[in-house]
C-alpha cells in the first residue's frame, strides 16, 4: 500500500476513534451546563440533581475494570463498537427517563463504557502505528475529549436550553451512532489475543504496586485542576469582578487549553513519559499559584486559565502512557483505569476546594490547594520511581 494511502487510512481511523471521545466528552460535561434545566424537568433541587453527575463518575470507576476484564478475549474493534453503542443506549434512556432515580440510573449506565472505551481505543490506536508514534496516536484519540469541551459542550448546552435537555442526550446518542459507522468504515480488524484472560490480567494488574502508585498520582495530582475548574464561575465573578457573561469565555479557555495540552502531551512523550509527567506536574503547581495571584485581575486571568488545563492535559496523556507501560500484559486495563483515576481526581479536587471555601477562605483559595495536590502527585511519582529502581524490576525506557 502506498505511504500516502496508509497515512489517509490512519488519519480516518484516528478520526473515528476521536469521534467516540468527542461523544463521551460532550455527554459527560454537558450535564453541568444543563443542571438547572434537568432539575426542573425531574422536579428536584439543583444540589440533589447534581448527584446524577456523581452517578456518571461512579459508572466510569466501576465500568473501566469490570468491562475490560470481562471482554479480554473479544476483538478490539468489535469491543469499541459495543462500548459506543452502550453509551448511546445510556443517553437514549436518559432522554426518555422520568423522575430522579430513573435518570440517576441512566447516567450510571452511560458512564460504564467511558473508561473502557478510552482504554480499548487507545490500545487500538497504538497498534496502528510504530512504537515511537504511539504517544501521538493516543493523543489523537484523546483530542476528541478535548475538542468536546470547545465545540460539543457549548453546542449541546445551547440545544438543551432551546429544545429541552432531553434533546441534548438524544443528540449524544446520534453522535454514538455516527462513531459506530466511522469505526466500521475506517478502523481495521486487529488479531484477538486468545491467551488473554480477564481474571489473570486483573489479578496481575491490581497486585502491581507501580499501577497503584501511578493511579494514586493521577487521582491526587490531577485533582488540582478540578479544584480550580469546579469554582471558576464564582472566581470570575466574585474575585475577578467580571459579569456572568464572562464565565463562558473562561470555560472556553479551559477547553482550548485541553486541546493544546493534549497535542503537547503527545509530543513530549517522545522525550520521556516519566520526565513529561514530572515537569508537567511541577508546571501545573506553578501555574496554579499564578492563578491565585491573577484571580483578582479580571480578564488577565484568561490566559492563566488556558495554561491550567494545557499543563493538566500534558499530565493526563503521559499518565495514560505510564499506566500502559507499568501494567505489563494488562495494557488495556491500564489505559482504562487512567480515566477511573481522573474521575476520582474530579471528585477530590471539588471536595477539597469546597472545604477551604466553607472554612471562610476566598474562591481563589482552591488554586493553592490545587498546587499542593500537584506537588503531592509529583512526590508519589518520585517515590514510585525510587521503589522501581530499589526492586530492580525491568523498565521500559519511557517509564523512567
Amino acid at each position: 500500500m502506498p505511504a500516502a494511502t496508509r497515512t489517509t487510512h490512519l488519519t480516518l481511523a484516528l478520526l473515528a476513534l476521536a469521534t467516540g471521545g468527542f461523544a463521551i466528552g460532550t455527554t459527560e460535561f454537558v450535564t453541568m451546563g444543563l443542571l438547572p434545566d434537568i432539575a426542573d424537568g425531574i422536579h428536584q433541587s439543583i444540589p440533589t440533581t447534581g448527584h446524577i453527575i456523581t452517578a456518571y463518575a461512579l459508572g466510569v470507576v466501576v465500568g473501566a475494570p469490570v468491562i475490560v476484564s470481562l471482554a479480554a478475549r473479544l476483538p478490539k474493534r468489535a469491543l469499541v463498537i459495543g462500548l459506543v453503542l452502550a453509551l448511546g443506549i445510556g443517553n437514549a434512556v436518559t432522554a426518555t427517563a422520568t423522575g430522579y432515580w430513573p435518570v440517576m440510573a441512566a447516567r450510571f449506565v452511560a458512564g460504564l463504557p467511558h473508561g473502557a472505551y478510552f482504554g480499548v481505543a487507545s490500545l487500538v490506536a497504538a497498534n496502528l502505528v510504530t512504537p515511537e508514534r504511539r504517544g501521538r496516536a493516543i493523543a489523537g484519540v484523546m483530542m476528541g475529549l478535548s475538542v468536546a469541551n470547545v465545540v460539543g459542550v457549548p453546542a449541546a448546552t445551547w440545544l438543551g436550553q432551546h429544545a429541552g435537555w432531553r434533546a441534548t442526550y438524544l443528540a449524544c446518542s446520534v453522535l454514538a451512532l455516527v462513531t459506530v459507522g466511522l469505526v466500521l468504515l475506517s478502523v481495521p480488524h486487529q488479531p484477538v489475543d486468545r491467551t488473554a484472560t480477564g481474571r489473570a490480567e486483573a489479578g496481575a494488574f491490581f497486585r502491581n504496586s507501580q499501577v497503584w502508585l501511578t493511579m494514586l498520582a493521577g487521582a491526587v495530582g490531577f485533582g488540582g485542576l478540578f479544584a480550580v475548574y469546579s469554582y471558576i464561575a464564582e472566581t470570575v465573578q466574585v474575585v475577578g469582578g467580571l459579569g456572568e457573561g464572562a464565565v463562558p469565555f473562561f470555560t472556553l479557555a479551559f477547553g482550548l487549553g485541553m486541546v493544546a495540552g493534549t497535542w503537547l502531551g503527545g509530543e513530549l512523550s517522545h522525550w520521556s513519559v516519566f520526565r513529561a509527567l514530572i515537569s508537567g506536574s511541577l508546571a501545573s503547581a506553578a501555574i496554579l499559584v499564578v492563578f491565585w495571584f491573577a484571580a483578582p485581575a479580571g480578564w488577565w486571568l484568561w490566559p492563566v486559565a488556558f495554561g491550567v488545563t494545557a499543563l493538566g492535559s500534558v499530565v493526563v496523556i503521559n499518565l495514560q502512557l505510564r499506566l500502559m507501560d507499568v501494567a505489563g500484559d494488562a495494557v488495556t486495563l491500564g489505559a482504562a483505569m487512567n480515566h477511573a483515576a481522573l474521575n476520582v481526581a474530579n471528585a477530590l479536587g471539588a471536595f477539597v476546594g469546597g472545604i477551604v471555601i466553607d472554612a471562610g477562605y476566598s474562591y481563589r483559595a482552591p488554586a493553592l490547594v490545587g498546587a499542593a495536590l500537584s506537588v503531592l502527585g509529583v512526590a508519589i511519582l518520585l517515590y514510585s520511581a525510587t521503589l522501581h529502581r530499589r526492586n530492580g524490576t525491568a523498565t521500559t525506557a519511557s517509564a523512567q
